[in-house]
C-alpha cells in the first residue's frame, strides 16, 4: 500500500510538471510598443486559446489558462483590432510554450528552447477600423522545391499580386508552401513580405517535419516560422479557423499521412465555436479537401464531428488546396451535412499550377496549367457583411479572363463532323449555365460533361512527340475536369469564317464571355 501511495504521489507531481497554468492581459496598446503598461486598458471578452481550450478575457481584460509544455497560447483577434505584425507581415498573436525547445535530431530546426513562463504574459492590440465589406486574397499550394521555382513564384504570382491586390486587407495561402525543404520557409516569407498586407498561413502537407514520430511534432520548424498550425481571428462579421488537417504518420499504417485532426484539434474547433456569434460567417481554412466520396484521402469521424460544430451557423466556407485542380464541391445530407443549406467547399487552384511544369510562357515561367486545364493563379473573396462572393484570376490575363475555349479552325462543309466546341470555366461546377451561340445567333445551353481539357491535353502530347528535348518539365497527365461544358457545331454553316461567343454565369450571378473564330471549308474526299 505504501509503495502505491508513493507511486501515486510521483504522478501526481509529474502531472504538476507538466502542466502549470498561465495568465494575463490582452490590451490596447496605445502607443504600440507592445508593453502593457499600467494607463493602457485590458479588452473585455476577448477570447484566448492553449490550442484546446478557449477562454474570454474579463472585464479587466485578464485572462488565465492551464498550459502543458509544446502548446501555444494565442489571442483570437476581434474585429475591429489587429495584432502587431513583424518584418515579413506575419502576425504576432501568440506565445510558445517549449521550455525545452523542439527536438534537437530533427533534420530542419524549429523552436528554441523558451524557458520558464513569463509571471504574466500580456497580448497588444491596435484599434482598426473594419468595414463588414472587405476583401481577401488566397493563394493555393506556392510549392517551390528549390530556390528557383521560389523566384517563379515571386514573379509569375506576386509580383503580378501585390499591385493588383485592390480592396484586400489580409491574404491567406493554404498550405505546401515550400516542397518539403523547410529551409525555404523563410525565404518564401522574405518574398510574401512585398504583397504589403497580413499574412496568415495554412500548414500544408509538404510543410512538415518527416522525421517526427508523432503528429503534433510534425509542424514544429512550421511553427517555429509561421506561430500555431491550429488557432482563429476575426475580422468584420467573419469568424476565420486555420487549421492543420494532416494526420502524420497516417495512424492507420505508420506511413505517409491522412486527413483528418487530433482530439486536441476537435476540442479546440468546438470550444472557439461556442464562443463565436451565431450571426457570422465562418471560414475554416485548411490544406486537404474534405472529399467526401471515400475515405481513402479523410478521415470521415473527423469531417463529421467538423460538420456538427459548423451545422448551427447559417453561413459557413470551407477553402481548401492540395489537389493542383480547381472545382466547387457541395455538402449536403446525403454526406452528414446537417445544416440549413449545402456547405460549400471552394478547393482552391493553385499559384504553382501544375507544380512549375510546361514549356515557358510569355514572360518565360513555366505555363504550368492544372490537369483539369485551369490556369495558373489566385483567388479573391469579396464579403459583404456574412456573405462572400469568389473570383478567380488567372496570372498573366485579364481579370475578365475566366473561360478557355477549344473550339476547331477549321471543320468540313457541310459541316457533319464529330468535332465539339469546349468550354473549360475555371470556377464553374455543375450547378452552372454555360451557353453558347455562332455569329450572334440564338443563345443555346451547353452540356455539363466532366471529361478532359482538349487545349491541357495537346499541351501534353506535345512533349512526346517532339524530336528534340523541350526546356521545362513535362506536365503531369490530364484528367477529367469538373467545370467543361461541350457543343456541337450546327450542321448547316456557310463557308468560310465564323465566331462562336460563350457565356457562363457563375454562383454569385457574375458573368463571363469569351469567343473564338473557326473556318468551315470544303470537305475533301481521298481519291
Amino acid at each position: 500500500m505504501k509503495i502505491q501511495y508513493i507511486l501515486a504521489l510521483t504522478m501526481i507531481s509529474s502531472m504538476a510538471l507538466s502542466q502549470t497554468s498561465v495568465s494575463g492581459y490582452v490590451f490596447e496598446d496605445a502607443n504600440h510598443n507592445q508593453k502593457r503598461e499600467n494607463k493602457e486598458k485590458g479588452i473585455e471578452a476577448v477570447a484566448v486559446s492553449n490550442g484546446t481550450q478557449v477562454v474570454l478575457t474579463d472585464k479587466n481584460g485578464r485572462y488565465s489558462l492551464p498550459v502543458a509544455e509544446g502548446q501555444t497560447i494565442f489571442v483570437v483577434k476581434p474585429s475591429g483590432y489587429m495584432t502587431p505584425v513583424n518584418q515579413n507581415n506575419l502576425p504576432q498573436y501568440y506565445y510558445q510554450y517549449k521550455p525545452k525547445g523542439s527536438p534537437a535530431d530533427f533534420k530542419y530546426k524549429g523552436t528554441a528552447p523558451t524557458g520558464e513562463l513569463p509571471k504574466e504574459l500580456n497580448f497588444a492590440l491596435n484599434k482598426q477600423n473594419e468595414s463588414k465589406n472587405f476583401d481577401i486574397l488566397v493563394f493555393g499550394d506556392p510549392q517551390p522545391y528549390t530556390e528557383k521555382q521560389l523566384d517563379y513564384f515571386r514573379r509569375a504570382i506576386v509580383n503580378e499580386a501585390k499591385t493588383n491586390k485592390k480592396k484586400a486587407v489580409f491574404g491567406i495561402s493554404l498550405g505546401d508552401l515550400v516542397g518539403d525543404d523547410l529551409s525555404l520557409q523563410k525565404p518564401y516569407a522574405d518574398v510574401m513580405k512585398d504583397m504589403g498586407l497580413p499574412w496568415y498561413n495554412v500548414m500544408g502537407n509538404h510543410d512538415m517535419n518527416y522525421d517526427a514520430k508523432e503528429d503534433d511534432l510534425s509542424d514544429e520548424t512550421f511553427e517555429s516560422n509561421f506561430g500555431p498550425a491550429n488557432y482563429s481571428f476575426n475580422y468584420g462579421n467573419v469568424h476565420f479557423i486555420i487549421l492543420d488537417d494532416i494526420l502524420y504518420p497516417d495512424p492507420r499504417d505508420g506511413k505517409g499521412y491522412w486527413g483528418g485532426f487530433r482530439e486536441d484539434q476537435l476540442q479546440f474547433i468546438e470550444n472557439d465555436l461556442k464562443l463565436v456569434d451565431k450571426n457570422k460567417l465562418v471560414v475554416v481554412s485548411l490544406h486537404i479537401p474534405l472529399e467526401h466520396t471515400n475515405e481513402d484521402n479523410f478521415r470521415n469521424t473527423d469531417r463529421q464531428k467538423l460538420f456538427n460544430y459548423l451545422a448551427p451557423f447559417q453561413n459557413a466556407l470551407i477553402l481548401s488546396a492540395h489537389t493542383h485542380i480547381q472545382q466547387q464541391l457541395f455538402y449536403g445530407k446525403k454526406t452528414g451535412w446537417s445544416g440549413a443549406k449545402e456547405l460549400h467547399e471552394y478547393n482552391v487552384g493553385t499559384t504553382c499550377g501544375d507544380w512549375w511544369s510546361g514549356t515557358a510562357d510569355e514572360i518565360g515561367l513555366p505555363t504550368s496549367t492544372m490537369r483539369d486545364g485551369t490556369a495558373k493563379g489566385y483567388s479573391f473573396i469579396s464579403f459583404n457583411d456574412n456573405q462572400y462572393k469568389i473570383k478567380y484570376k488567372t496570372a498573366g490575363k485579364p481579370d475578365d479572363y475566366q473561360i478557355q475555349l477549344y473550339v476547331p479552325k477549321v471543320i468540313p462543309h457541310p459541316s457533319k463532323t464529330s468535332a465539339k466546341i469546349l468550354a473549360n470555366f475555371f470556377m464553374g461546377s455543375k450547378k452552372d449555365k454555360l451557353e453558347y451561340r455562332i455569329d450572334g445567333g440564338k443563345w443555346e445551353e451547353m452540356d455539363y460533361n466532366e471529361t478532359v481539357d482538349s487545349n491541357f491535353a495537346l499541351s501534353v502530347f506535345k512533349w512526346d512527340t517532339t524530336p528534340t528535348i523541350l526546356a521545362g518539365r513535362r506536365p503531369s497527365n490530364p484528367e477529367n475536369s469538373k467545370h467543361i461544358w461541350t457543343a456541337d457545331f450546327p450542321k448547316k454553316l456557310s463557308l468560310g469564317k465564323h465566331t462562336v461567343e460563350v457565356k457562363a454565369v457563375d454562383m454569385y450571378g457574375n458573368e463571363s464571355t469569351s469567343s473564338a473564330e473557326f473556318d468551315v471549308q470544303n470537305a475533301v474526299i481521298i481519291p
